[in-house]
């Protein structure tokens, strides 16, 4: 299992690193998706969170200039409060998602990109909306693995730029991915699964992550808003389909 990884897992990051560096998210779908096939849950979720830092981080430095600290300021504050929730919780009862349950919380997160937005009047750039992103996608983060798509329904209202959207998103989504190695990576340390973390493959992905980022800035850069926000939906849309297909066929099974 781990010779594959060694060279899929590099590959896979690029590839999902360009994605999101140019539409914000939808990179990360993909990478937990392909994360939770071939490896243990546990494993899968921070793998998936050492490897999204890197691309989330290195996204959000690219485009510093452009992020809304105000908005991160509060996000912070909330994503703490509900990593420390889902911390004594899941230490207390040691659960971890199943892989079916997985699979289908991807896709639904996939497909809330065709909520109502604009009807929640939600505003990133008002506190209590930030904080109140922070807690949701935290948790969400906490139970599927990535929760992109539901903190874009925060910034469909705002005025901001697309660089602004991408790198204000890029910095918030460090918290709740350092939440869900925290979280998911105490319990490796004491169990055998631990064995299972793909050390080399991870220490391969990074540059690789760093370049796919850097490409996907590129693109990002010749793309005009209205083809930035049309894309964006529809691409993350079919990404959901095919986990929900995923996660309620492998429930049956």
């Amino acid at each position: 299992m781990l010779a594959p990884l060694t060279i899929l897992l590099p590959a896979i990051a690029f590839a999902t690193a360009l994605i999101s560096g140019i539409f914000g998210m939808a990179g990360g779908l993909v990478l937990m998706g392909a994360l939770a096939l071939l490896l243990p849950v546990s494993a899968a979720f921070v793998t998936h969170g050492i490897i999204q830092i890197v691309s989330n981080g290195w996204r959000a430095w690219l485009n510093r200039r452009d992020i809304v600290w105000p908005i991160i300021g509060w996000y912070a504050l909330a994503s703490l409060v509900a990593a420390l929730v889902f911390a004594g919780i899941a230490w207390i009862v040691a659960w971890v998602p199943p892989r079916p349950l997985v699979f289908v919380a991807l896709g639904l997160v996939g497909l809330s990109v065709w909520l109502p937005a604009k009807r929640f009047a939600l505003d990133a750039r008002r506190p209590r909306h930030a904080f109140a992103s922070g807690l949701l996608v935290t948790g969400t983060n906490l139970l599927a693995g990535v929760a992109g798509p539901l903190l874009d329904i925060f910034f469909v209202r705002t005025t901001l730029t697309r660089h602004q959207i991408v790198a204000t998103k890029a910095f918030s989504q460090v918290f709740p991915h350092f939440a869900k190695i925290v979280v998911y990576g105490g319990p490796l340390v004491f169990e055998a699964d631990g064995a299972a973390m793909p050390w080399l493959a991870i220490a391969l992905a990074i540059p690789l992550t760093l370049m796919g980022t850097r490409v996907g800035k590129a693109v990002l850069d010749r793309m005009t808003d209205a083809g930035f926000l049309g894309w964006t939906r529809w691409v993350v849309t079919l990404i959901g389909l095919v986990y929900l297909a995923r996660g309620l066929t492998m429930g049956a099974g």
